[in-house]
């Protein structure tokens, strides 16, 4: 059963760029991809139960809910508590880092990330 990845990025290239670099995994049915542009309408999806996913993979700086608050939010709901969550963004420093440990987050990749590494990233966080 193919496994679910979610990203959350409000910079429509970055989700395209994800697509293309996870393509061959897509079109093999080793995952389901969906994205998704606005935080808050990921979390209310999943609140409500609507939504579900095998890793999250989500952008730090966006409008409206940073990456790390809605890691947070995600991270104290009991349905998703184990559920991994990698940060792919232009944030690198050490600080940001020790916030989304703390936060339960499972990995840290910065932009611009390469195809293989975001690849790589997935099969070992999924298993596959």
């Amino acid at each position: 059963m193919a496994k679910r990845v979610i990203i959350v990025d409000d910079s429509r290239a970055v989700v395209a760029t994800a697509e293309l670099a996870l393509d061959e995994m897509i079109g093999s049915g080793v995952i389901e991809f969906k994205s998704y542009l606005n935080p808050l309408e990921l979390l209310g999806a999943l609140q409500a139960g609507n939504e579900n996913f095998d890793l999250l993979i989500s952008d730090v700086n966006m409008p409206e809910m940073n990456g790390l608050d809605l890691a947070r939010a995600i991270k104290a709901d009991d349905r998703y508590k184990t559920k991994p969550i990698i940060i792919l963004t232009t944030e690198s420093s050490e600080q940001m880092k020790m916030a989304g440990k703390e936060i339960g987050v499972t990995g840290w990749m910065v932009k611009p990330f390469s195809d293989d590494k975001l690849v790589k990233s997935l099969k070992m966080v999924l298993g596959v």
